[in-house]
């Protein structure tokens, strides 16, 4: 894996740490229920350090296909 990756993947691990501390605060029920977080196949989303991440702490991936019509970003207001 180059640097780069790597150094991505890591910063996107450390948002999903200050997202699972924010819903321990905030939501605490939540994280015993499970989370089911939904995001793109992009790299750092999909690389192992992320992977194991996610494994780590039981997160569901939701599967959304790149460049999907279902969800644009004009619909985001919708939820």
């Amino acid at each position: 894996m180059s640097k780069r990756i790597t150094h991505f993947a890591s910063r996107y691990s450390s948002t999903l740490d200050r997202l699972k501390e924010a819903i321990r605060r905030k939501r605490p029920g939540l994280l015993r229920r499970g989370v089911v977080l939904q995001h793109v196949n992009a790299t750092p989303h999909s690389a192992n350090l992320t992977q194991q991440w996610l494994q780590r702490y039981g997160w569901e991936i939701l599967p959304h296909p790149t460049h999907s019509p279902d969800l644009a970003p004009s619909d985001f207001h919708l939820f």
